[in-house]
């Protein structure tokens, strides 16, 4: 039978499978410093010796900024857990998870998880990458299969070729103003078409950097003769595999797209599907330009910039950033000049780091513009709750910097000698000096800010309560748990919880901490697509710890409703989406016989203030019930 190119990785790692859901096997696993202490705390919970994945790596990339003890304190427990683990440990400084673990790991036909929603960068090479909770992940580097939905497939065709005003960027962008953000859970999305062989392994990788705004399980390119010189250039030819779709293979959903007839886009605040044409926000003036994070920052992509930025001046009252992805972008483009010569155009370079894209540093001004390539222009996110942040392409950016205004860029010559050769990585300066590579002689060392795993409660068969909350559409995790200045309190669960929907209603926690000290549920309300964004599992573990107990919503995101099972918490959905409207916060809730409920997938919700009936349902996986009757994953596997 002819399979697609998912198919074919799914097969050859199938462990189980049922009516509800599929496990694999997972070959390699990533994390990173702003969630990887908890899973590490989450893994020592477990109760293993060593990792049973073939490879498993710990970066640090978020929180490099160090103010405070907490970030450094986090560092060293996350190098010497990695020693007693046997995994390597990226040190900060080295670069961003997903660009690194690119460059030096990244294998085709593998299976990747991260604790970390833009996983499937990796999904360039044809490995199949996915972004899951940290309790998933710690889970999967203890030998447990990773669990999903078995998923549909989505074939985006591509044909012809970019503009030179265009890149990869842009096509991203492209797709997500036709699919939005919404509506696309269950799918992995695969490329195909005669247009892929048109685009370098930075450019795939951008793309599938950014399907996890689309809310897809992942996205993936063949590997193909692309893909092998990107691993040549990488001294990784061991790492290359063909892996292409066979002719006749099936998809559940197929998007044609002419490369050719892209132009330039950007997506507006606050949305990274609020996109439009450049030509439709021309002249919006920008204060800020940041270029780099994990989605824009291969040395393809600043060497661009650069041909952009190259004998010019940065206005002065227009701030421009640029953060290569990583150590090795770094070092290479320092050796072709390139650094130099965007500091003499008025550049900061930042070091390889997620920085401004978390919020971590670079904050724009009060009521300001800032145009970034991240990937991520969710409200408050960029640490400043008044600026406008708009996401675009490096050649948007860089020519927006020359102007202090979104511009359209010119065309670039793709054929020339120095843009072509980081295309193809000629020149590439290797160097692995950054990782540590695992002893097992190494005591672990925990600071005063790194707690423990909060444990839960047995989910009990009546859950009474309150409406503490009633949110929109579009909630993301950042709206649940913020970055930026709060990360540093990842690894202390207690602390953390008070800023869980800070910037929504910043007496949530207040609120939801007295019900909890009296005895009664916390119930949240939410619209469509709850839980949009980063897998952070803290936007779990945080409301668990303040005695949330069932989420009701609309719809809501592949990963976040995993995270609320993992640590005990109920989801489920509106039968009839109208009946949102008729819980208001401080409404009195209550669920009956909610084990039975579970088994069946139906539930009946009583509103006693209004005295009011509402149907909701969700379907559990046997799986799935396990850990909502143990109060949480790491209680049914090992806690």
């Amino acid at each position: 039978m002819a399979k697609n190119i998912v198919e074919k990785i799914i097969d050859r790692h199938l462990i189980e499978e049922n009516e509800h859901e599929i496990g694999i096997r997972i070959d390699q696993t990533l994390t990173q410093d702003a969630t990887g202490t908890m899973v590490y705390l989450e893994l020592e919970t477990i109760g293993i010796d060593k990792v049973k994945t073939g490879l498993s790596v710990s970066y640090v990339d978020h929180n490099t900024l160090q103010c405070g003890y907490e970030n450094a304190d986090d560092h060293l427990y996350l190098r010497t857990i990695a020693d007693k683990f046997g995994i390597i440990y990226s040190r900060p400084g080295n670069g961003i998870c997903h660009q690194v673990h690119l460059e030096r790991f990244s294998s085709s036909y593998k299976t990747l998880l991260g604790s970390d929603s833009h996983t499937p960068t990796c999904g360039g090479v044809g490995c199949l990458s996915i972004g899951a909770g940290g309790i998933d992940v710690a889970a999967a580097m203890a030998g447990e299969p990773f669990y999903m939905p078995r998923p549909k497939t989505m074939l985006i065709e591509l044909s012809g070729k970019l503009p030179p005003t265009c890149e990869a960027k842009d096509i991203i962008l492209y797709i997500l103003s036709k699919l939005t953000t919404k509506g696309n859970v269950g799918f992995i999305i695969e490329y195909g078409g005669d247009g892929v062989k048109t685009l370098s392994v930075p450019e795939r990788a951008t793309i599938c950097n950014m399907g996890a705004e689309l809310g897809v399980t992942t996205s993936i390119f063949p590997s193909d003769e692309v893909t092998e010189q990107f691993f040549e250039a990488q001294d990784r030819d061991k790492d290359f595999r063909k892996l292409t779709a066979d002719n006749g293979a099936k998809y559940d959903k197929t998007l044609k797209i002419d490369l050719g007839s892209m132009t330039p886009m950007v997506a507006k605040p606050h949305s990274p599907d609020n996109v439009v044409a450049v030509n439709d926000v021309a002249e919006t003036p920008v204060q800020q330009i940041c270029i780099g994070s994990c989605t824009n920052s291969s040395l393809y992509d600043l060497t661009v910039a650069n041909s952009i930025l190259k004998g010019e001046k940065v206005p002065a009252d227009t701030d421009l950033v640029i953060a290569p992805g990583s150590r090795q972008v770094l070092l290479t483009a320092e050796k072709m000049g390139i650094i130099s010569s965007l500091v003499e155009c008025g550049a900061r370079i930042m070091e390889p780091t997620c920085g401004f894209c978390i919020g971590n540093g670079q904050s724009p001004q009060t009521n300001s513009n800032s145009l970034r390539t991240n990937n991520r222009n969710f409200f408050g996110r960029s640490g400043t709750t008044s600026a406008g942040v708009f996401i675009s392409g490096v050649r948007v950016a860089a020519a927006s910097a020359l102007k202090g205004k979104i511009t359209m860029p010119k065309a670039i010559d793709e054929e020339d000698e120095e843009i072509s050769g980081s295309k193809m990585l000629v020149g590439l300066k290797n160097d692995d000096s950054m990782f540590i590579r695992p002893t097992g002689k190494v005591d672990v060392i925990k600071g005063p800010n790194i707690g423990q795993p909060p444990k839960g409660m047995p989910i009990g068969d009546v859950i009474s309560g309150v409406a503490t909350i009633k949110v929109a559409d579009k909630i993301t995790t950042d709206d649940i748990m913020p970055a930026g200045s709060r990360l540093k309190y990842r690894s202390n669960i207690a602390k953390y919880a008070k800023f869980v929907f800070e910037n929504l209603d910043d007496k949530f926690h207040s609120r939801a901490a007295a019900l909890r000290d009296e005895g009664k549920a916390n119930f949240i309300i939410a619209g469509a697509s709850y839980g949009q964004g980063s897998s952070r599992e803290h936007a779990a573990i945080c409301p668990a710890y303040l005695g949330v107990k069932c989420v009701i919503f609309k719809s809501i995101e592949r990963i976040h409703r995993a995270n609320l099972i993992n640590f005990g918490i109920l989801p489920l959905t509106f039968v009839d989406k109208r009946d949102y409207e008729i819980i208001e916060e401080g409404d009195e809730l209550e669920l009956h016989q909610v084990h039975r409920d579970i088994k069946d997938s139906q539930f009946i919700l009583f509103n006693i203030t209004k005295n009011r009936k509402i149907r909701l349902e969700s379907t559990f996986s046997d799986r799935e019930k396990k850990y909502l009757y143990a109060g949480g994953k790491l209680h049914a596997i090992g806690g």
